[in-house]
C-alpha cells in the first residue's frame, strides 16, 4: 500500500507542467468500518465549476488509502507551478490534540503511535498550502458525530490547525462547506473576504485580509473535457472483481472507477465481507460440498465427542455451528465455526477413536453384567423352582436366561392348571383373559389361597409397573418418532444389534418385541437410560463404527 503526504516530506517536480491553478476534492461517505456520513462527498459537485475557472481539478470520492495517495500525489505535482490552490475534505478526521488527519474510507482506527497508511496528515496538505502563499484555501468539511474514539489519545475531529503564513482555512459542516464551494467561491472575480464574513455557518482561520479578489475571470475557452471512461474495460475489470471477491479486488476496482457503473455494488459487498469476519472459511467450507448424509456423519461424530449439535439432521444450524466453534477453540483452530477438509478428517479420526474406546468400555461391562446376571441366575432361576424363577424374572426381565425362566414358569402354571380344581382354574382364566389388576384381585378375593396365588401377584405387580411407565413410554415413543429413521436405518439399527448377540429378532426394519429387548440390553450395557426406544445418545454410540468416512477433496 502506498503511503500518503507527510508533514515533513514534499517533493517539487520542475518542467514541463503549464502554469495552471490545482484544486484537490476529497469526499468519503461511505466508511468501510466508520459508519455512514451524510453528504460527505457533496463537495465533489463543484469540481464542474472549478474547471470552468481554469482550474485543474483532481477530484475523488469515497477514496481508499491507495488511490487517495495517487491523486494527492498528482496534484502535488502541480503545486510548484499552480498560481492558485486549493483543497477541500470532507469525511471524518482523527486527532491527537496537535496533529489532524484525514481518514480515508477503509481507515479503522488511527492511534498515537500509528495513524495508519489509510489516512492523510492535515499538516501535510497545509505545508504543501503554503507554497503559493495568499494563493491557498483549504476547506475542511467535517462533522463528527462523537461516536469514534480510537485509542486513549486519539479521537474523532480536528485539533488544533498551526497554519502556515499566507494559507486560508475554512472549517463547517458538509453540507456548508459544499454551497459556499459552489455558491461565492465559484464568483468570478468576486470578494473572497467578503464572502468569508457573510459565511455565518463557517469558522474561517489564518489568512483574511480585508478584501481578496481570489477566482479570475471566466475563460471564454472552456478547459478539455474529462476523457470518459471506456465501458468495456469497466465491465472487463467488474467481472473480475465479481470472481475475486475480496476487499482487495473491490476497492481496487473502486480506485480505478470511483464513480463506476458498479460503485454502490462495490462499497455493499465491501461492506457485507467486513461484517462477515468469517466470510473466507464459510466459502472455503461450501467450496467442498458436503452432502446432507456427509453433514449428518459429522453432526453424530461431533455428538460422540460430547459437542452438542442439538439435532443430527444434516442441517448446519446454530447449534452445529457452536458445535463446531467449540471442538475448534479446543483443537487449537481459529473458531470460525467452519470447517476444512483436514478438521473433518479429524473430527472422523477423534470420533472412530473414541467409538472404539467407548465400545470396549461398553464390552467391559457387558461381561461384568453377564457375569453378575449368570451367578444371580444360578442362585435362583437356575434350580427351577417358581420363587427361583420369579426372582430371577424380577432382577433381569431382559436377561441371558429371561425367555428360559419365561418358558419354565409357564410349564409350571400349566402344571398347575392341569392340578387345579375345576372353579379355580376357570376363576383363574377368567382373571387372565380380563388382564387387569382388579380382575386378578378378585381371583385373590375368591381363593386367597388358590392353585395361581403366586401367579396373581407376579401379574398385579407387573400391570402397576406398566401404568407407572406407560408416561416415560409414551415420551420415549415420540422421540424415536421424531428422529425420523427411515427403514434403512432401521435395519442398520437390527444388524449392529445382531451383531453384538443382543437377539433382535429378525432384521427386517421393523421393530418388535425381540428388537425393543435388544435395545434395552444394549442401552443398560452402555449406562444409557434403557427405555427399548431409540433416542439420539443410543443411535450416536449405536451407528458410531458404520459412519461414512468423508473423503477429502
Amino acid at each position: 500500500m502506498r503511503h500518503l503526504l507527510t508533514s515533513t516530506a514534499l517533493i517539487f517536480w520542475a518542467g514541463a507542467a503549464l502554469a495552471q491553478d490545482a484544486a484537490l476534492l476529497l469526499g468519503t461517505e461511505r466508511y468501510e468500518t466508520l459508519g455512514r456520513l451524510s453528504r460527505g462527498t457533496e463537495i465533489l459537485e463543484a469540481a464542474d465549476e472549478l474547471r470552468g475557472l481554469g482550474f485543474e481539478v483532481f477530484a475523488l470520492p469515497n477514496g481508499r488509502a491507495g488511490s487517495t495517495a495517487d491523486i494527492a500525489r498528482d496534484w502535488l505535482e502541480r503545486v510548484p507551478e499552480a498560481n492558485r490552490l486549493v483543497v477541500a475534505l470532507s469525511g471524518r478526521f482523527a486527532t491527537d490534540g496537535a496533529r489532524s488527519w484525514f481518514l480515508t474510507a477503509e481507515a479503522e482506527g488511527p492511534g498515537l503511535l500509528n495513524p495508519g497508511a489509510a489516512a492523510l496528515p492535515v499538516e501535510g496538505v497545509l505545508r504543501a498550502l503554503a507554497e503559493a502563499p495568499g494563493r491557498s484555501l483549504l476547506l475542511i468539511a467535517v462533522e463528527p458525530d462523537g461516536s469514534n474514539s480510537f485509542d486513549p489519545w486519539v479521537g474523532e475531529g480536528l485539533g488544533a490547525l498551526e497554519i502556515p503564513q499566507g494559507v486560508t482555512v475554512l472549517t463547517g459542516s458538509p453540507r456548508a462547506v459544499a454551497r459556499f464551494m459552489q455558491g461565492p467561491l465559484a464568483e468570478p472575480r468576486g470578494d473572497l473576504s467578503a464572502a468569508i464574513r457573510e459565511a455565518e455557518e463557517l469558522e474561517a482561520q489564518g489568512y483574511l485580509p480585508r478584501a481578496r479578489i481570489f477566482m479570475p475571470e471566466r475563460p471564454e475557452a472552456p478547459t478539455a473535457a474529462t476523457p470518459e471512461a471506456d465501458p468495456a474495460a469497466e465491465a472487463a475489470l467488474w467481472r473480475g472483481t465479481v470472481a475475486l471477491g475480496t476487499i482487495e479486488a473491490y476497492r481496487d476496482y473502486l480506485a480505478r472507477y470511483p464513480r463506476g457503473a458498479n460503485a454502490e455494488a462495490a462499497e455493499a459487498a465491501i461492506a457485507e465481507i467486513i461484517a462477515e469476519p468469517d466470510r473466507d472459511a464459510r466459502l472455503a467450507e461450501e467450496a467442498i460440498g458436503l452432502s446432507r448424509d456427509q453433514r449428518r456423519d459429522i453432526q453424530r461424530s461431533l455428538s460422540l465427542l460430547d459437542f452438542n449439535t442439538r439435532g443430527i439432521d444434516g442441517i448446519f444450524g446454530p447449534g452445529t455451528r457452536q458445535a463446531i466453534s467449540n471442538w475448534q477453540q479446543q483443537n487449537g483452530f481459529s473458531q470460525t465455526s467452519y470447517l476444512t477438509p483436514e478438521q473433518i478428517s479429524r473430527i472422523d479420526a477423534q470420533a472412530a477413536r473414541r467409538a472404539a474406546e467407548l465400545e470396549a468400555e461398553a464390552e467391559r461391562q457387558r461381561e461384568q453384567a453377564a457375569r453378575a446376571d449368570r451367578s444371580f441366575w444360578d442362585e435362583t432361576g437356575a434350580r427351577g423352582d417358581e420363587p427361583g424363577l420369579r426372582a430371577y424374572l424380577d432382577r433381569y426381565p431382559d436377561g441371558l436366561f429371561a425367555e428360559t425362566a419365561a418358558d419354565r414358569l409357564a410349564l409350571i402354571e400349566e402344571e398347575k392348571r392341569r392340578a387345579a380344581q375345576a372353579e379355580d382354574r376357570a376363576a383363574w382364566d377368567r382373571a387372565r383373559e380380563a388382564d387387569t389388576i382388579e380382575a386378578y384381585r378378585d381371583y385373590q378375593r375368591a381363593y386367597p389361597e388358590g392353585s395361581f396365588k403366586e401367579e396373581a401377584e407376579a401379574k398385579i405387580a407387573a400391570l402397576r409397573q406398566e401404568v407407572a411407565q406407560s408416561d416415560a413410554r409414551a415420551a420415549a415413543e415420540q422421540v424415536e418418532r421424531d428422529l425420523g429413521l427411515n427403514a434403512l436405518t432401521a435395519r442398520l439399527v437390527e444388524q449392529r444389534l445382531d451383531a453384538q448377540g443382543l437377539e433382535p429378532g429378525e432384521v427386517d426394519g421393523s421393530f418388535d418385541e425381540a428388537t425393543r429387548r435388544a435395545i434395552r440390553r444394549y442401552q443398560r450395557a452402555r449406562e444409557i437410560e434403557a427405555t427399548g426406544y431409540l433416542d439420539e445418545a443410543t443411535v450416536v454410540r449405536l451407528l458410531a463404527d458404520s459412519v461414512t468416512d468423508i473423503v477429502n477433496p
